[in-house]
This record gives C-alpha cells, structure tokens and sequence, in this order.
C-alpha cells in the first residue's frame, strides 16, 4: 500500500513540474522600431536574407520561422497577424525586419516605425479562423508596380508635423525597490562612461513599480548610440516608450 502512493505521488509531481514549466513558458513580447526593408540592403548586405517587396513579409531574429506574430502599431494600436518568413540576423536596434506593404497594411510612419510585437501561440480554432487570411495577406499581386504602392500610401497615411515632436525613453528595467534602480543607476554611470548620465531618470509608477529609464530623445538617431551601448552593457531586452 505504501508503495502505491509512494508511485502515485511521484507521477503527481511529474505532472506538476510538467504543467509549471508550460506555464512558465509565455508568448515572446517587444517593443521598440521596426527596419523597413529595402533592396538595396540586401544588396549591400545588411540584410543577409532576401524579401519580396511587393508582398506582407516579415522576419525576426529571435522566433522561428512560422511563427505567429501580431505587429501593432504603437501609435494607433491598427495591428496585422502574419506568419514569420525568416529567422534572421539584422540591425540590433530594430525589433522586426518588415516589407513596405506590412507598414502601409497598418499606417507604420516610415521615419517614426515604433511597433509592439506579440507571439501569438497556435491552436486548431486559431489557426482555422484565420488560414483564409493568412493566404490572402501573405502576397500582394506580382503584377502592381512598386509606384502604384507608394502612391496610396501617401493618400491614405497624411504624416501630421505636430505629432513628429514626441520623445521617447529606453526602459532600462523596472524594480519594486527604490534602492535596486539607483544601485543599478550608479553602476551604469560608472561603468558606460559614453552615456550621459543625466539622461538616466528614475521613474514610479501607479503600480508601485519603480523604472529605471534612459531618455527623453527627440529622435530615433539620437537614441540609437545609448540603446546600443546599453545592449552591449548585458541588456537582453530593452522596450521604448513614447511621450505624447
């Protein structure tokens, strides 16, 4: 009797660990700016794998391809599911590489790309509500010239000046100590001594969060450096924010 619930509670706990790391295991989630493909940067081998730039493609660095991503688009929240083409390797400031017709598809600003990505995980009634979409999004006829394509985003996608001024903040990391963030603050300044260091500024949240950020920028290049110098400080991944 005692060796059947010696064996009955083995198999429980072999479920259990089973089922947490399952759990664990949640949809891949980004934020930051897309690369907009062209041919010129396969050309000169930025890009090291070829698009179509007359259909929707995407490709990321980190997910398989096949993979299910939802692209929003920060500034309106308009968002496209596509299947990712390529696993590839690209700039490491940008989140996804994308084709034109995915920006236009969603209103992407070509000078202000700032997108949030989520890994949407398959299933049978997911994938069966949406095969019929997936098809008809994933070409655009071979037969529309490129200028047919830039024309009609430039009737339907007006850039207002007024909104171009925002800034934005890298998010460093965020802590529920006060005392964490400005130990990791006083690490930073000593130790990236590029980086100004008055742009490091703690922030807290409603939730009680505290928010290590680097920032404001008035524009993508002027953060650029910073961004790059902070990933290769050790940061796996680092999310944008935008101030209206």
């Amino acid at each position: 009797m005692k060796f059947k619930l010696l064996l009955l509670f083995i198999l429980l706990m072999s479920c259990a660990q089973n089922y947490s790391k399952t759990e664990l295991k949640r949809p891949f989630s980004s934020k930051g700016f897309a690369y907009i493909y062209n041919e010129k940067d396969f050309e000169n081998k930025i890009i090291k794998k070829k698009f179509d730039i007359n259909s929707l493609q995407i490709g990321h660095n980190k997910l398989k391809a096949g993979s299910l991503i939802k692209v929003i688009n920060m500034k309106t929240n308009e968002y496209i599911v596509l299947k990712n083409n390529k696993k590839l390797d690209y700039p490491d400031f940008y989140k996804i590489v994308m084709t034109k017709p995915v920006a236009d598809k969603i209103g992407i600003n070509e000078h202000l790309p700032l997108i949030e990505l989520i890994e949407v995980k398959k299933n049978k009634s997911f994938v069966a509500k949406k095969a019929k979409i997936f098809k008809e999004e994933e070409k655009i006829s071979n037969n529309a010239p490129v200028e047919n394509v830039q024309i009609n985003n430039i009737s339907s996608f007006k850039i207002d000046r007024k909104k171009d001024k925002e800034t934005f903040n890298i998010i460093i990391a965020e802590f529920y100590s006060k005392k964490s963030a400005l130990d990791l603050k006083e690490r930073i300044t000593k130790e990236l001594t590029k980086l100004d260091s008055k742009k490091l500024v703690i922030q807290t949240k409603k939730t009680n969060k505290i928010t290590l950020l680097s920032g404001p920028y008035m524009s993508i290049n002027l953060m650029k450096n910073d961004y790059i110098q902070l990933k290769n400080f050790g940061f796996e991944e680092l999310d944008i924010s935008i101030n209206e």
